[in-house]
């Protein structure tokens, strides 16, 4: 049976692998492309500053409404 897609390796292969394993494998695949020389990322794929901004304030609404009589440090 041929692999043709990321996700049927996977699948098929990585998940059955132990937890160890697994990570030991992710850390190969990061350390590969932490070493190569092309650009994977796309501007489109970046968070503008706005962005940013945007996310802390809903994460700080978020903590708020989950611990609304903590008072901040």
């Amino acid at each position: 049976m041929a692999i043709s897609t990321a996700r049927e390796l996977y699948t098929q292969i990585v998940r059955a692998l132990p937890l160890t394993e697994r990570l030991r494998l992710a850390a190969l695949i990061l350390d590969d492309l932490a070493q190569s020389d092309v650009a994977i990322v796309e501007a489109s794929d970046t968070w503008s500053e706005q962005d940013q901004l945007d996310v802390a304030a809903f994460s700080i609404q978020y903590a708020a409404r989950l611990y609304p009589d903590e008072e901040p440090t």
